[in-house]
């Protein structure tokens, strides 16, 4: 078989024709498949590549679609998707209007569960083998965790509950050793370095102190050897006792990159029922010299030179904001010895792999757990320390709880900062940050702050390690900060709660928040040219607490107010700020008040210009909806006070 045969493997039941002799050379053309197009047009790389041999072997055993296949972090689903009908449409993928970057139900019959977060496998396989036998049928299913998810609470809580139900079920652990970042903690180390237990090292130093009195010769085999038997208790002893005790059939480790092998131990454990967990060891980027040597650096990668491995992007631009960050956390904490940096798996992506090399003792990063990264933050925060916790907001989401009652309620000092908020790009709606502004403004005590560039995003950043009382929030995007910014100590200060008027104008005002406060600058520059329309720009930095002198100056002096954010519509600044004017019988009230943001919508993948493009926010789209809201389309009623039926606000 060639690779130019693979376009004959359309559907799994085609891969089911072969013999099992052809499984490795599916194997090498599907990684040569992945790597061609990858390196065209960028994505996820090294998990997938890991996993070809796995994805293979388990659509080979198993009759998918019948049987369910229950994908964990979705970026190891890219030869997934190759060998279930999308091979042709493999080159979309991430693309605007293209294939999803991870998996989705409503894309494909063998996509059983989406996948965008980690350690979702087994509980959604769970349900599933409950439903099964609930109605009664008969399919397989498999739960396929790893890549970092076994650091995730998440995954425990599933396996105690399938463990001890007897239900049908099958887990597949795909041991890399990896994340994204290296995996962190107590399971990473039980399943790789149980050799430091003292009972073990006194019996390997009595037996190497025997060895060597006699020949050398036979002393160094007889070391080699014991060598060998020490990992051979570690990888077949040690990991089987704690899924036994779980309630798993324990089968492993298998060889992750051996096909043949792997569907010889699948065939296997498919006769067999009840719960049953798979060890399969596997290499991130298997079959990429450069991923193999560097799996970190290819989790994901831009357009790259596959024989060399060079990156195709020019150098040169203006840095993104997670590294302005880095840059001026590391600084901050040369400055003052209290602070800490705590990420969830994600030094790199959040940049505090900056502060870690500067400050290695006070870099603390919890691995894929986001609720204990939030908690260990306000364990911190109790004894005087003054922890930044540095996590995308999509995945922050998932330790709101801890948020709330583990932070707000005690009012610590703890500050958030959110990468990747409002549109995220090519990762699609399991990554767009569009929720942080509304859980955040929905806490009690939450400081919650969104600056216009990198220079005011430091600022804010010095000013809530200052904060005393109660958490501070500060997001910002997945983009390129908008200007040079300058050094830490020539960025004046923000004082808090204070807005900032960046333009003066007569027939409306702009409160605009975050990323939107520039757009809405040109905007209005737009509408002045071409329209005569002027218009005042107000930049809302403090969500929470919001600057009331400032408002009621701006509504005092304009009958229309356009908020604008990169955030939900729903419960966002627009609405709360809307509910602030209408509770306060001190303000004014808008004759028309409307509200841009993200809608009450998933947003779909894509270049993040375009998509915001696509949302009206840029600034074409702001200055067409001043217009309209100026000329009485698409506006609500009046603001009204307390006990009255109109509500501000409307559904833009």
């Amino acid at each position: 078989m060639t690779l130019s045969h693979l376009d004959q493997i359309r559907w799994p039941s085609d891969l089911r024709d072969l013999s099992r002799s052809q499984l490795p050379q599916v194997v090498r053309d599907v990684r040569e498949r992945h790597i061609d197009v990858v390196s065209r047009i960028g994505g996820h790389f090294g998990a997938s590549l890991g996993v070809a041999d796995l994805t293979v072997a388990l659509h080979y055993v198993f009759d998918t679609p019948h049987d369910k296949l229950v994908w964990d972090t979705g970026h190891q689903g890219y030869i997934h998707k190759i060998l279930t009908g999308r091979n042709d449409r493999f080159p979309t993928i991430r693309q605007h209007g293209g294939l999803a970057p991870f998996l989705r139900r409503s894309e494909s019959e063998y996509d059983t569960f989406g996948a965008g977060h980690a350690a979702t496998s087994i509980s959604a396989a769970l349900g599933m083998a409950a439903g099964r036998d609930v109605k009664g049928t008969d399919e397989k299913v498999v739960a396929i965790i790893g890549d970092g998810s076994m650091g995730c609470g998440l995954a425990y809580e599933a396996l105690n509950n399938a463990g001890h139900t007897d239900r049908d079920l099958i887990v597949v652990l795909n041991d890399n050793d990896m994340s994204i970042a290296p995996n962190v903690g107590a399971m990473n180390r039980y399943l790789t370095n149980v050799l430091t237990n003292p009972v073990l090292d006194r019996v390997r130093d009595q037996v190497k102190s025997i060895l060597r009195k006699g020949p050398k010769t036979v002393s160094g085999v007889m070391e080699a050897v014991a060598g060998r038997v020490e990992d051979s208790v570690k990888h077949l002893l040690v990991p089987g006792m704690l899924f036994e005790e779980l309630g798993f059939r324990y089968v492993g480790p298998v060889d992750g990159h051996d096909v043949e092998e792997l569907v010889e131990t699948f065939r296997r454990v498919k006769r067999t029922g009840g719960p049953i967990l798979v060890h399969v060891v596997t290499n991130k980027g298997k079959g990429y010299a450069p991923a193999e040597a560097d799996p970190v650096k290819w989790h994901a990668a831009s357009p790259f030179d596959k024989l060399s491995g060079l990156g195709k992007k020019k150098a040169g631009g203006l840095p993104r904001y997670q590294k302005v960050f880095g840059t001026g956390l590391a600084e901050l904490g040369r400055l003052d010895e209290r602070v800490v940096a705590i990420t969830a798996g994600m030094p790199g992506g959040t940049s505090t792999e900056i502060f870690e090399a500067d400050h290695p003792d006070r870099h603390f990063d919890v691995g894929i757990a986001e609720g204990h990264g939030v908690t260990f933050a306000a364990g911190l925060a109790t004894q005087g320390v003054r922890p930044v916790v540095a996590i995308y907001s999509t995945f922050l989401q998932r330790g709101f709880d801890n948020i709330v009652h583990d932070v707000a309620l005690q009012e610590l000092p703890v500050v958030f900062c959110m990468d990747r908020a409002g549109i995220a790009g090519e990762d699609g709606p399991t990554h767009h940050g569009a929720l942080d502004i509304s859980y955040m403004l929905s806490v009690p005590g939450m400081t919650v702050t969104a600056p216009k560039d990198g220079s005011e995003m430091l600022a804010l950043l010095q000013l809530g390690l200052s904060h005393e009382k109660g958490p501070f929030s500060i997001r910002y995007p997945r983009a390129s900060v908008p200007a040079e910014v300058p050094a830490l100590a020539d960025i004046p200060p923000v004082p808090h709660g204070r807005w900032e008027i960046l333009r003066e104008g007569t027939d409306l005002a702009l409160l605009g928040v975050g990323t939107m406060v520039l757009p809405a600058l040109e905007a209005a520059e737009q509408l002045q040219r071409d329209h005569g329309i002027s218009a005042t720009v107000v930049n809302c930095r403090f969500l929470k607490p919001w600057d009331r002198d400032t408002l009621g100056r701006v509504l005092s002096e304009h009958d229309t107010v356009l908020t604008i954010e990169e955030g939900t519509v729903a419960n966002g600044f627009g609405a709360f700020i809307g509910r602030e004017i209408q509770d306060d019988p001190g303000l004014p009230s808008p004759r028309r008040f409307g509200t841009m943001g993200i809608p009450d919508a998933f947003v779909e993948h894509g270049p993040r210009s375009v998509l915001l493009q696509e949302l009206g926010l840029d600034p074409a789209g702001i200055a067409q909806r001043v217009r309209a809201l100026l000329a009485g389309q698409r506006s609500a009623e009046p603001v009204s006070r307390p006990g009255a039926s109109a509500t501000p606000g409307d559904p833009a």
